[in-house]
């Protein structure tokens, strides 16, 4: 059974991922749609991307994800569908696809050209849906439009290194459900500068100088009850996708507080790491 995914920034309020879900099973009744998530931030191309990066290599090889985050198309903005690590994606040409391809290349990249389409304000109804299903039957992207050489590749989303290699600067890329504060420095690239050096990353006026591998990690068992770090403690660990993420140990945003509020931290903020 052939496997659709849907991700997106509609939110769950209105009638738009009802609508898409509709008409894929008009489209084709056999056919398995999978949400990965609608609550993407409108028109936030980084968090969509951090979001399939650590999602789409859990569904098999030929499922076919369609992005409806900035869909809207314009002569810089075309529409795409991508093969890339065995996965079709189909979207628009808005950057999502080259953050995607950092570190894999694309199998093939076309340029949506389909007979006829429909010009409203609701492209992933329009064209995503009908290029989904022609992909879905088995059908090739060749048949829907011509190669494309011209994916967006957003600068400023990556980590870089100063001081001749002494300090890293990054920036947080996503915030999750529990307020936890993701960074868009994975751990090659951290271990690639450390050389075994020692450390120090700081976040505003918070200070971090140890990186734990999982939450519960921040607890010494060998101490007394009371002596031991534990919830509230702020820690950094390598998160389950490879990310330096800065959290509070059982902390619940929407009481005592999390990571992003406790720690004054939003999407684009920098997070700086010296190397002693």
């Amino acid at each position: 059974m052939a496997i659709i995914t849907l991700t997106t920034d509609f939110g769950l309020k209105d009638h738009f991922v009802g609508a898409l879900k509709g008409s894929i099973y008009k489209e084709l009744a056999d056919v398995k749609i999978v949400d990965i998530s609608h609550g993407i931030s409108p028109f936030n191309i980084q968090e969509c991307a951090y979001i399939l990066e650590n999602s789409y290599k859990s569904f098999p090889e030929g499922t076919v994800h369609i992005i409806g985050v900035d869909s809207e198309p314009t002569q810089e903005n075309q529409h795409i569908a991508v093969l890339l690590d065995g996965h079709y994606f189909i979207c628009a040409n808005n950057g999502v696809i080259g953050l995607l391809t950092s570190e894999i290349n694309p199998e093939k990249v076309f340029e949506i050209n389909i007979p006829n389409p429909l010009i409203r304000s609701f492209p992933v109804m329009d064209v995503f849906i009908q290029v989904a299903c022609h992909i879905a039957r088995g059908g090739t992207l060749e048949v829907i439009g011509r190669p494309f050489e011209g994916l967006k590749d957003l600068t400023g989303f990556h980590p870089t290194v100063t001081d001749n290699g002494n300090k890293i600067i990054g920036s947080v890329i996503y915030i999750d459900n529990y307020g936890n504060v993701v960074t868009n420095i994975t751990k090659n690239f951290f271990e690639a500068y450390r050389k075994g050096r020692a450390f120090e990353i700081n976040a505003r006026t918070t200070k971090f100088t140890q990186i734990h591998n999982k939450y519960s990690d921040i607890i010494n068992f060998n101490l007394e009850k009371l002596k031991r770090k534990g919830p509230g403690d702020k820690l950094a660990l390598f998160n389950s996708s490879d990310y330096i993420e800065l959290a509070i140990f059982k902390s619940d945003k929407n009481t005592v507080g999390a990571a992003s509020t406790l720690l004054g931290l939003d999407y684009r903020d920098t997070i700086t790491i010296n190397f002693l």
